[in-house]
């Protein structure tokens, strides 16, 4: 008889593929339970393994911890908001420079902010977790800076905005785009998706505004 289970594979399936769907599953329990339910802290492992309908020893071989749970989720999420803003540049690269920093912001806060519970993973239950989480927060915030400050380096080289170095504004500017995203996330401040957005566009593109000497309310 011919052997029908050959190695590598499980109930005709190869067992790669089993392992990465039950991943899949167990950070889509995650994702829901630390973006939309209890929260990271109020999360234990038997919990996510309830939600995602699989045991704790099949939780255990693929995370050592339910913080490996949490840091692959921020990357994700984080991930996704890169991605559309990547998405966005090709169709704004000739496009003027208050345009372009218009089109690519608001990429940047329908990637990470459309799905709350993406939001609530970057910009809430993060905070304080631990120094590897603080670290790793701080990884992806100065991949933010860079692209800031390349992009903001691409305007000087087209004269669109005077020299100097950005950097510094970059920096600051993240911190309060990670500042007024976790008020808005946990309800301190009250406003739609779309007036956040214009709050972080009339503090980025107002800045470059003054400095090129316009005025920023017009």
């Amino acid at each position: 008889m011919a052997n029908r289970n050959p190695a590598g594979r499980y109930k005709g399936r190869p067992v790669g593929e089993r392992r990465a769907e039950r991943r899949r599953r167990f950070l889509t329990a995650a994702l829901d339970l630390f973006g939309a339910g209890p929260g990271y802290r109020d999360t234990r492992v038997v919990d996510i393994c309830k939600a995602a309908g699989l045991s704790t020893r099949q939780f255990y071989e693929e995370f050592d911890t339910l913080e490996d749970v949490l840091a692959e989720l921020h990357l994700y999420v984080n991930d996704v908001a890169q991605q559309a803003v990547l998405d966005a540049l090709p169709h704004v690269q000739d496009k003027p420079v208050t345009e372009r920093f218009t089109r690519l912001l608001r990429a940047y806060v329908e990637g990470a902010a459309s799905d709350p519970r993406h939001a609530r993973i970057a910009y809430v239950e993060i905070i304080g977790v631990s120094r590897r989480m603080d670290r790793q927060r701080l990884e992806r915030r100065a991949v933010w800076i860079d692209f800031i400050a390349q992009t903001v380096d691409e305007a000087i080289r087209r004269g669109e905005v005077p020299p100097g170095n950005y950097r510094i504004a970059a920096a600051a500017f993240i911190g309060a785009v990670n500042g007024l995203m976790h008020d808005w996330v946990v309800g301190w401040v009250d406003a739609s998706l779309d007036e956040i957005a214009d709050e972080l566009l009339h503090m980025a593109v107002g800045r470059y505004k003054l400095v090129s000497g316009e005025n920023p309310d017009h």
